[in-house]
């Protein structure tokens, strides 16, 4: 029998099975997927093979994980050499993001888009709280709205606290798989308060002393479209993720980083040199379009930056 992981916990699992009954779960042995070393062999979002594990209880076994068409992971947390995967089976990803009460450094925002390039899965920005933007927020919003409109994604302006932009949003999510993410405190869980009120999922302020937000989603978890209210057609998924502060690449090499930044990769084969890293090897293309503003400098910054962070594997 098919079932589909819902949320995972790190040692058991929610599935639901392809007629809509759930069980809770755990898997049989150990798994070891495409030789990744991950931290949660089970991600939420998984197509799995399960069997009963006792016919008078709603509990069943994993024994096998349908092949992913694509998943994102993360550096984990606890262990920098493991993986940790995010969620799997995706048709899209929302980023939340916010100017203000936290804010978003554009290096996370970048370092999430890389790591969606890198697993072909579509990306979409949403900054929340703009009830909070003053003149320098709303000018800021501008510019970053047309560096990544520019280089081809999505950017969207909302007010979940205004209900602004909230429906725009949602109509996103329709029919689709859709990872929800961001730092916490940027307004995930009260956007999905607004989709789903009876799950009444809790709330945190920003953290005043230190600015960021604090965590209220605990484990990944995926939850049905469509609409308690009955919107006919509404189809889809949506997976709630926990706040993340940090989001560190996995194996991604410094050689390989340029082709997952779209207004790079067009101009990589117009360089003199096939391994050029386009920071002051001559005839470089990605140079020479950021000096004429071809490439956003703040791109290009944030790239060095996160090419200086990258360690290659010695062994």
């Amino acid at each position: 029998m098919e079932a589909t992981v819902y949320k995972s916990t790190g040692s058991w699992y929610v599935v639901k099975s392809e007629d809509g009954a759930t069980f809770n779960s755990r898997i049989k042995g150990k798994f070891k997927i495409d030789d990744i070393t991950s931290t949660n062999p089970i991600a939420v979002g998984d197509h799995v093979e399960i069997e009963m594990e006792n016919k008078d209880e709603a509990s069943v076994i994993i024994t096998k994980i349908i092949d992913r068409k694509n998943y994102i992971t993360r550096q984990s947390p606890h262990n920098k050499h493991q993986h940790h995967i995010v969620a799997s089976n995706l048709d899209q990803s929302l980023l939340f993001a916010t100017l203000k009460d936290p804010k978003t450094s554009q290096g996370f925002i970048d370092r999430f888009l890389i790591t969606s390039e890198a697993y072909h899965i579509p990306s979409i920005i949403v900054f929340n709280k703009t009830d909070l933007h003053k003149k320098k927020e709303e000018q800021k919003f501008e510019e970053v709205k047309n560096i990544y409109e520019t280089i081809g994604y999505k950017v969207m302006a909302m007010s979940v606290e205004k209900n602004i932009g909230v429906e725009e949003v949602k109509e996103l999510l329709k029919d689709k798989v859709t990872l929800l993410s961001g730092h916490s405190g940027v307004g995930k869980s009260s956007f999905i308060n607004i989709i789903f009120p009876e799950l009444k999922l809790k709330i945190q302020d920003v953290s005043g002393w230190s600015g960021k937000g604090l965590h209220t989603t605990t484990f990944a978890e995926m939850f049905d479209l469509p609409l308690p209210t009955g919107q006919a057609g509404f189809g889809g998924k949506v997976i709630d993720t926990p706040g993340l502060r940090e989001f560190a690449l996995m194996d991604i090499s410094k050689q390989e980083l340029s082709h997952y930044f779209p207004e790079m990769r067009a101009l990589i084969n117009d360089c003199q040199f096939n391994n050029c890293m386009h920071i002051n090897e001559p005839g470089c293309a990605v140079k020479a379009a950021v000096n004429s503003g071809g490439i956003a400098t703040d791109r290009y910054v944030s790239y060095l930056t996160i090419l200086e962070s990258i360690q290659e594997k010695t062994w």
